[in-house]
């Protein structure tokens, strides 16, 4: 849980305090594509444009994560998806030296196009650790299960599922629960802090990331997925319907 938390955390921090500096979740997909339907339905191209492009980068993102997980695999490098998480942090990094000095009308579109890719890259980082059961990056599907898992726990408790289900129900709902409460806390913390500091936010938190990926390399013969499903015992086996 230590693991979900902590980029949940981060990532909550990154993209409230981004839609504070500039007005635009670099994150949330849901939302950019329908601003992107907004745009182009009264035919405003140049900030449709932008939505589109967001979206866009976001794939990338993804994309470049299991490109890169996909060839450590192949070559079985230990801590492949620690390197995933360590590349982020490098370049969050670089974007929070380019929000602190770069100014002018390219200081918002690269901050948000940059954590744009850099949410893609984690949340499809974190999607291959957990096996699709945990997203750190926003939080609908994360609400969506939490729903699902109290519909089940109050069909336990009124005997229409057997007991042997409570456990991991249990589990599931303290998973996405934490996940949540710590993308929230990450939110309020990123503003004071962005709203103090500006773009050194971003720095600080790409020494977490930096300290998360050094703490799964660090583990040397496993590899981090290894040590992440030890951080995520409490993610019991996929359910079949």
């Amino acid at each position: 849980m230590n693991l979900a938390c902590s980029l949940a955390l981060i990532a909550g921090a990154l993209n409230a305090a981004a839609f504070y500096a500039v007005g635009f979740f670099a994150a949330n997909m849901t939302g950019n594509v329908s601003a992107l339907s907004d745009n182009l339905a009264t035919a405003q191209w140049r900030p449709g444009l932008f939505f589109l492009a967001i979206v866009f980068t976001f794939i990338v993102g993804a994309t470049v994560s299991s490109l890169l997980i996909n060839a450590g695999r192949r070559r079985g490098i230990a801590g492949v998806y620690a390197y995933s998480i360590l590349l982020e942090a490098c370049l969050l990094a670089l974007l929070g030296l380019a929000d602190i000095w770069l100014l002018g009308v390219w200081r918002p579109p690269l901050l948000i196009l940059g954590l744009a890719f850099l949410m893609g890259l984690q949340n499809a980082t974190v999607t291959r650790i957990s096996d699709a059961r945990v997203r750190t990056t926003h939080v609908s599907g994360m609400a969506t299960d939490i729903g699902i898992e109290l519909g089940i726990a109050i069909d336990i408790l009124r005997g229409r599922k057997p007991d042997g289900h409570a456990a991991e129900n249990r589990a599931r709902l303290k998973l996405h629960a934490w996940t949540i409460a710590a993308f929230l806390l990450g939110g309020v913390g990123g503003v004071l802090i962005y709203r103090t500091i500006e773009g050194y936010l971003l720095l600080i938190c790409a020494a977490l990331l930096f300290l998360i990926a050094l703490g799964g390399i660090r583990t040397g013969r496993g590899t981090f997925a290894t040590t992440a499903t030890r951080r995520f015992r409490w993610m019991p086996p996929r359910r079949r319907p």
